[in-house]
């Protein structure tokens, strides 16, 4: 009787356990989900903005097609890597983003109007919110990767990831030049 009861025990604990490591790993899982989803939110919010900037920008700035050119396909290329959900390419993607909104803002600096146009500097203003924003979620989304994949990989979590089909996530890198904050203001400032 006691050795039945004993089994019973035994199969409730591990079943608990089971229970307990599954609804952790989703729960990691979701946050990974719902800290991608923040860092949308504001790279769409920054995706728009650079639209109005460079709109902005053209009507001061005539002979400087190439640059908004590069910006535009900076920009398609975030809207891709944002699509497929890839932080790689996002990475890659953010890094030309930066290079051709540092030329925009230097370019600028040739054009006083443009500087003093209300419109402009507002975007200004936003565009380098909306940049510390991406920052500070890329920081908190990488945070939840780091822990899903420590969950996952860890024993005896890995046995139920395993099991589950739980996948590691990728973290969000930037190379070291697009990590830096771009300060606009000191661009016009030169």
């Amino acid at each position: 009787m006691f050795v039945g009861l004993g089994i019973v025990a035994a199969i409730a604990v591990v079943f608990l356990w089971y229970v307990s490591t599954q609804n952790r790993l989703v729960a990691l899982r979701e946050n990974v989900a719902q800290a991608w989803s923040n860092i949308d939110v504001l790279l769409k919010q920054r995706h728009d903005e650079l639209q109005k900037l460079v709109d902005t920008c053209r009507q001061y700035m005539k002979y400087e097609q190439e640059t908004f050119d590069k910006v535009l396909q900076a920009r398609a290329s975030i809207f891709g890597a944002r699509s497929a959900s890839d932080p790689a390419a996002l990475g890659k993607a953010e890094t030309e983003l930066r290079g051709q909104l540092g030329k925009l803002f230097a370019l600028a600096e040739g054009y006083p109007e443009l500087k003093a146009n209300t419109t402009f500097l507002h975007l200004q203003q936003r565009i380098s919110g909306l940049e510390t924003g991406i920052s500070d979620r890329r920081e908190l989304y990488n945070a939840a990767v780091n822990a899903n994949n420590v969950a996952i990989d860890q024993f005896p979590g890995n046995i139920i990831a395993g099991i589950g089909g739980f996948k590691s996530a990728k973290l969000l890198e930037f190379d070291a030049a697009s990590t830096a904050d771009v300060d606009i203001k000191a661009l016009f400032n030169t």
